[in-house]
């Protein structure tokens, strides 16, 4: 069984933040302003890494579908 408790932690810090940033007043200063919307975009990229692991898992484990990475389905550049 596949966990989803890192995503579902992820993306509910995804949008705490990203609320966060639309309910900002636009008096903040823009050092505020801009660690507001840094953090932002450094909760999309986590919440994007943990949706593309889980993601993986459950190609790999629940429908067998291997990953072309996995099987070396595309060739190297330095192959050429």
């Amino acid at each position: 069984m596949i966990d989803y408790d890192k995503f579902q932690k992820s993306l509910k810090h995804l949008e705490l933040q990203y609320r966060n940033h639309k309910n900002m007043d636009s008096g903040q200063p823009r050092l505020i302003r801009e660690a507001v919307n840094e953090s932002v975009i450094q909760r999309f990229e986590t919440c994007y890494d943990s949706l593309w692991k889980v993601l993986k898992r459950y190609l790999r484990e629940e429908l067998g579908i291997p990953l072309a990475g996995e099987n070396n389905l595309f060739a190297s550049s330095m192959e050429q």
